[in-house]
């Protein structure tokens, strides 16, 4: 199973580009008018700016609320837009800890660690027939864990020292991969002990992609989140 992000990426795009390019054109009708004091120019100028922003605007919304919520089972892959090619995420081991030992006392006394490994993968067969194979260095994301009513986790503060004193290596976020190439990153929530319906979000961290039609983070647009179950229980790390 695999979902992406935005659908008909190549499209969204071209269509955002496309507008933005039609725009700066009321802009250049506009300083025209203006300049030989034409209102049948500035008329256009205006007119055809409004509509645009309109019609985009009415398609991005639409979008939105014709979206639902998908949740990804663990090892299904959810699917960035990099223009020429597409970089893949997948949950793999989940692990839920009560202490990594004494000098990771830090969790609340009824809380719990939950360690999310986070594969990262460049799909060769997403791209472009002139990319080549040249490494790509993936765009920001923002990872946060929900609980059952929706409350937002996120990364716990002190998330490398835990991950080293579990002995667990991760590869930093934004590493560059060839095509066909992977690696995993563990990332550390602190939540409550009798938490047991969480769900991961990973979203791109690129404030423009809210203007883009079908892109989870646009207005009113639904997440693609991933289950965070079953959790493997991890026993406590004995102090030395």
């Amino acid at each position: 199973m695999s979902a992406y992000m935005p659908q008909f990426a190549p499209i969204v795009v071209l269509a955002f580009l496309g507008t933005a390019f039609l725009l700066a054109v009321s802009v250049l009708l506009l300083l025209a008018g203006l300049v030989r004091k034409s209102r049948a120019i500035l008329r256009l100028g205006w007119m055809s700016g409004v509509v645009l922003l309109l019609c985009y605007s009415e398609i991005l919304l639409g979008l939105s609320l014709l979206s639902r919520e998908v949740v990804l089972p663990v090892g299904a892959w959810k699917y960035f837009c990099e223009i020429d090619c597409h970089v893949a995420y997948s949950v793999g081991d989940i692990r839920s800890i009560a202490s990594a030992g004494a000098e990771m006392q830090q969790v609340a006394g009824n809380g719990k660690f939950v360690v999310v490994q986070v594969k990262t993968w460049f799909d060769p067969s997403t791209i472009s027939a002139h990319r080549g194979d040249g490494p790509l260095t993936p765009n920001g994301r923002i990872v946060r864990l929900l609980d059952g009513s929706g409350r937002s986790y996120e990364r716990f503060a002190h998330e490398d020292e835990l991950l080293a004193a579990l002995g667990l290596a991760s590869t930093p976020w934004r590493t560059a991969l060839r095509p066909g190439e992977s690696y995993a990153t563990f990332v550390v929530f602190e939540v409550p002990a009798s938490e047991s319906s969480s769900r991961l979000l990973l979203t791109s961290a690129d404030e423009e992609n809210a203007l883009l039609w079908g892109d989870e983070n646009s207005l009113l647009h639904k997440k693609i989140l991933f289950a965070l179950s079953p959790e493997r229980e991890t026993p406590p790390k004995k102090s030395q």
